[in-house]
């Protein structure tokens, strides 16, 4: 849902008339309702403007709405990024707590990188996979009843069209022309919410989510081991903190949600994670000791 107000919008240009220079307009003004999420507030206010009938413009144009597969691999690379620095930063910072030894921070933190990323795309290519194979089965079985009881079938697209508004006469028009034209295509769309020609795949996420996770790890994994040892935790911190304000960012972008919310959101619990994890560290490094 969205909320905003409406205001005149147009374009002027300089304009010279009896000798005089002023302005005329270049486009003529309309109103325009400019639009703001919900719940963002002023600082995490979404705008984008809506048009009218006269001078038609949308939302979903303005923000590149992407195809179904590329906003899963954007989703997987937003949240292998951020797991990454994340799940990094924690264990090299429990290691941090425990001793001060380069070598030992290098081994623990290259070990969870490759460790995480092979995770993360592992799981991201079972789960996307698991998804997948749903879908063609969905698929599979609505081309069966298509081929076994087209009649059926029509009538039942048809009353799927009635019940979002339409009369009995037109939704049946409708469902012809949609049986004839691409019967399975119509079905999966109303009833599943599946695009037969553009199916989840778990390729792109896997590799989105192991790239991201590594890229995302490495940041952690540098401050703590090239920086100096009496500033290596500030600094890794505040890294840390950037890197996750970076990413509750571009979520949010990307879901066209409140960005102040996602980035506090963000910032706070891998921070929180860090620092149970050196207190974690610290106390066994004590116990040990």
């Amino acid at each position: 849902m969205l909320r905003g107000r409406y205001e005149w919008v147009g374009t002027t240009v300089p304009a010279r008339s009896g000798g005089r220079l002023g302005w005329r307009w270049e486009r003529e003004p309309s109103l325009t309702f400019v639009a703001s999420s919900v719940a963002a507030g002023n600082a995490g206010a979404m705008s984008l403007e809506i048009g009218t009938d006269e001078d038609p413009l949308h939302w979903h144009d303005q923000t590149h709405a992407a195809s179904g597969n590329r906003l899963n691999a954007l989703r997987a690379a937003v949240l292998g990024a951020n797991d990454g620095i994340v799940s990094t930063a924690g264990l090299v910072m429990g290691v941090a707590g425990a001793t001060s030894d380069r070598t030992s921070l290098m081994v623990a933190g290259v070990a969870g990188l490759v460790a995480g990323a092979m995770s993360m795309g592992t799981g991201e290519y079972v789960s996307v996979s698991t998804q997948r194979d749903s879908e063609k089965s969905i698929l599979r079985l609505e081309a069966d009843e298509l081929a076994a009881m087209p009649e059926t079938e029509e009538r039942e697209l048809a009353s799927m069209y009635e019940d979002k508004g339409l009369d009995a006469e037109l939704a049946a028009l409708v469902a012809r022309q949609l049986t004839e034209h691409d019967a399975l295509g119509a079905h999966a769309d109303i009833e599943f919410g599946i695009d037969p020609d553009d199916l989840t795949n778990p390729w792109h996420a896997a590799w989105a989510s192991m790239i991201a996770f590594s890229l995302g790890a490495l940041l952690p994994l540098l401050c703590v081991v090239l920086v100096p040892a009496n500033v290596r935790i500030p600094v890794t911190v505040v890294a840390v903190a950037l890197a996750l304000a970076l990413t509750g960012f571009v979520s949010a972008k990307l879901g066209l949600s409140p960005k102040l919310r996602a980035v506090v959101r963000n910032v706070a619990g891998g921070l929180l994670a860090m620092g149970v994890t050196y207190l974690i560290g610290s106390l066994v490094g004590m116990g040990i000791g």
